[in-house]
């Protein structure tokens, strides 16, 4: 079968899922594709050119259920969450997306397009619609980024300076040593998107104040 771009980029995301952005070479993507490895330079120049190829492919992929009736709180939590099932579809190409490709959303991308036309109908003013869209994706990415390298779950179980487990009567007197478990993470990433959803409600019910009010 002759090679093709969309072939060695599929090639590439099953190694990618399979052993890590850093495992990846171009001797190891000729090998699984069984070819020359100087025949794969005929169609990408080297292994960010792969790299980039292969997240703009499964950017594409991207799907979500579209609600146009819905309030656009429902919207754009089932838009977010849809977005974190793919970044934990592939969670060794999105965790090096989202760290290494500061580029990697487009405005042509399924996820970008449908963000902001729901920040639009939310009634954000037109000229602030892509900075409003753009702080919303670098919450979600942080997120999830932490999510992906284990930071989000240590950090859930520091506790603040001063915090005694025994004021709640739920510590074991002998458990001293053991590690707490920390909040469930799909708990964590709902109470993000409810605190964005929140702060942007807010911000539109004192702009409408403002307005009325002939400020």
């Amino acid at each position: 079968m002759p090679l093709t771009e969309a072939g060695i980029y599929a090639a590439a995301l099953r190694l990618i899922d399979e052993d890590g952005v850093e495992a990846l070479t171009m001797r190891k993507l000729a090998t699984a594709l069984d070819a020359n490895p100087m025949s794969l330079y005929h169609h990408v120049p080297n292994k960010e050119a792969v790299l980039r190829g292969v997240t703009r492919m499964v950017g594409a992929q991207f799907r979500t259920v579209t609600l146009e009736d819905a309030p656009w709180q429902e919207r754009i939590r089932l838009l977010a969450t849809d977005f974190r099932t793919l970044a934990h579809r592939h969670p060794e190409l999105m965790a090096y997306s989202f760290s290494h490709q500061p580029d990697f959303i487009q405005p042509d991308d399924p996820f970008w397009t449908a963000l902001t036309a729901i920040v639009a109908a939310a009634g954000v003013p037109r000229s602030e619609v892509s900075e409003i869209a753009a702080l919303m994706v670098a919450v979600v990415i942080g997120v999830l980024a932490a999510e992906l390298n284990g930071s989000l779950h240590q950090w859930s179980t520091l506790k603040p300076p001063g915090f005694d487990d025994g004021e709640d009567g739920d510590a074991d007197p002998g458990s001293a040593d053991v590690v707490p478990e920390g909040p469930d993470q799909d708990h964590m990433f709902r109470l993000v998107m409810d605190t964005l959803i929140t702060g942007l409600e807010s911000r539109l019910t004192g702009d409408r104040g403002s307005r009325d009010a002939g400020l």
